[in-house]
């Protein structure tokens, strides 16, 4: 391997992470807006947005951090925190099609769980 090759992978590998960090950082906004509009008083399905929204919240936020770290987790506990993330994103997402006006969460959600799908695999 030359070492032009290493910065190569070095730089995609670093593109990879931040565009993953950006991705948690725009879902975490979009589902706290999300649980923020829901009244806390609503139907049981309000409910089960509301909450949704503030869990997927906090996980991308969580990720984010983990992200922006510089390699305090070793590779196993990064790919554990985006498989959970993934998994929560999807489940959010699933959540916010059944609810009007939610497509923008459902669509950040679902880019958020593509990056970290994304990453993951540079991880392999």
């Amino acid at each position: 391997m030359t070492s032009t090759t290493s910065q190569e992978e070095l730089f995609r590998f670093l593109e990879d992470r931040f565009a993953c960090a950006q991705a948690c950082t725009e879902c975490a906004r979009a589902c706290a807006l999300r649980a923020s509009l829901v009244d806390p008083d609503g139907t049981e399905e309000q409910e089960l947005v509301r909450r949704k929204g503030i869990m997927c919240a906090e996980v991308c936020d969580a990720t984010c951090r983990v992200l922006s770290e510089q390699n305090r987790l070793d590779e196993a506990g990064i790919r554990v925190q985006l498989e959970w993330c993934r998994s929560v994103c999807l489940e959010s997402a699933h959540v916010f099609d059944r609810h009007p006006s939610a497509e923008d969460s459902a669509k950040a959600c679902r880019e958020c769980a593509q990056a970290c799908s994304g990453f993951i695999a540079t991880l392999a």
